[in-house]
């Protein structure tokens, strides 16, 4: 819900729990709405709650959806799929730059390929090695 594709993906979910309504796909619109709202107020700890308290509710009105709209499963595991695409896939390139001194120890995390070297800054005339 915090995602730069959250958008065209609310359209979706609001759609599927709104069933085609316009009035009902209003409502669910602005309940993703509240909820992507909480979720971006909280940090730490809260947010833990936050997240937990969200997966409560929607899994409850998912489970309410499909039990008055048995035919809405396909159309929301597609959805549900495509959300564990976009947060599994790749996240393209990206390039980290890390500066260290002295006795300074760094750890740099990722998956996939990386490509490390040291020394590049040596003669930077800071006369740090």
């Amino acid at each position: 819900m915090v995602t730069d594709g959250w958008e065209g993906l609310k359209a979706r979910f609001a759609h599927l729990l709104g069933r085609g309504g316009a009035e009902e796909s209003e409502t669910a619109a602005a309940r993703l709405e509240q909820s992507r709202m909480a979720l971006v107020a909280s940090s730490g700890a809260k947010l833990e709650r936050v997240r937990a308290d969200q997966e409560i509710v929607w899994r409850a009105r998912l489970v309410d959806l499909l039990e008055r709209e048995p035919g809405a499963e396909e159309e929301l595991l597609a959805l549900v799929a495509e959300v564990r695409a976009r947060m599994t896939g790749p996240a393209g390139w990206v390039e980290q730059h890390a500066v260290a001194s002295g006795w300074a120890q760094q750890v740099i995390q990722g998956q996939g390929v990386q490509n490390v070297s040291f020394g590049g800054q040596r003669g930077s005339g800071s006369g740090e090695q």
